[in-house]
């Protein structure tokens, strides 16, 4: 598919058409942002924690390497500078739009499985004892040995939000859209054999994974957690970025779906335009040729009149001779 001119279709010229013709799906990430936010609202699962299984949740209670408030910018904001330089570069509205849409839907979707899941399992964090017991005196039930609790209700309530890692599920999420993104704009699967395109690609998969690695290090996540976490993230993006883009491999991978049937629709318009005119022109011609003919023959046949008409010459002869 030919491209077009880089100016032909910017946020000025075509943002608002864009922006209509999707107006749901941004109502939709609305909704899922909603959801989310009542997530984390909620109480999760409080698990049974018994006294024989604290070996296992003693581990330091330490800060976290990663922020919670350094997450949206690794997985949203720079992703989104990548977009926008993009955008600078070509000027394509459509690229642009779809791009953030597929990255927030990626982002929002993954959120909302990961905190559904954490509130259902309740699983513990590895520093869970120091959670429950921030004096280091553990407390528990007599009969059933489950935990009796004397730290703060809100870190005990993070204690139980284990599986699956969130700064993790969110770095796939974001990370491995803009992987996905990038692999289409530099070709990375065109048969020419250039490692270094896999090296841009692969790089905020590396920044992903050390989210993640960051995760087991601070004691705030079991492996399991970071693992399923950064599954549940990028199959998330692939689906996300399947839904507006077309495969990397695909001759047309550099480009969304909508801008190439955009382009579509404008061919077929101008062909339909051209053949309407086409046509006129074949029906004016048409009507030329039957009055040059009309004409023609009202011209024959006058002459083919006065030729053959015995009575008009005799008169026409008669008339010559007295004025002779």
């Amino acid at each position: 598919m030919p491209e077009i001119q880089l100016a032909s279709h910017t946020v000025r010229s075509h943002g608002i058409k864009v922006l209509r013709i999707h107006m749901h799906d941004w109502l939709i990430l609305l909704v899922l942002a909603a959801i989310d936010l009542g997530l984390n609202l909620i109480e999760p699962f409080h698990r049974f924690v018994g006294e024989d299984m604290m070996t296992d949740l003693r581990y330091p209670l330490k800060d976290n390497t990663v922020p919670f408030w350094g997450v949206p910018i690794i997985a949203v904001l720079l992703p989104l500078a990548v977009i926008l330089v993009y955008y600078f570069i070509r000027k394509d509205v459509y690229d642009l739009h779809h791009a953030i849409l597929g990255l927030l839907f990626s982002i929002f979707i993954t959120a909302v499985l990961t905190d559904a899941i954490k509130d259902g399992v309740g699983r513990p964090r590895p520093d869970f004892f120091w959670r429950c017991f921030p004096d280091g005196k553990g407390v528990f039930d007599p009969i059933t040995k489950n935990v009796m609790c004397t730290g703060s209700k809100s870190v005990i309530k993070e204690g139980h939000k284990s599986f699956p890692s969130g700064h993790t599920s969110w770095s796939f999420a974001g990370l491995g859209f803009i992987a996905w993104y990038l692999s289409g704009k530099v070709r990375v699967f065109d048969r020419r054999g250039h490692v270094a395109k896999l090296c841009i690609v692969f790089l905020p998969l590396l920044l992903a994974a050390m989210v993640a690695v960051s995760r087991v290090d601070d004691y705030w996540h079991h492996w399991q957690d970071v693992f399923a976490g950064g599954l549940i993230g990028i199959t998330i993006a692939s689906f996300c970025y399947l839904q507006f883009f077309p495969p990397p491999y695909d001759t047309d991978g550099w480009g969304p779906h909508a801008y190439f049937q955009m382009l579509a629709e404008s061919q077929n318009c101008d062909e339909a335009l051209s053949a309407n005119a086409n046509s006129l022109s074949v029906q004016q011609t048409e009507l030329e040729s039957i009055y040059i003919q009309s004409q023609h023959g009202v011209q024959t046949s006058r002459g083919y009149s006065g030729d053959t008409n015995p009575i008009l010459n005799g008169r026409e002869s008669g008339r010559r001779s007295s004025l002779g």
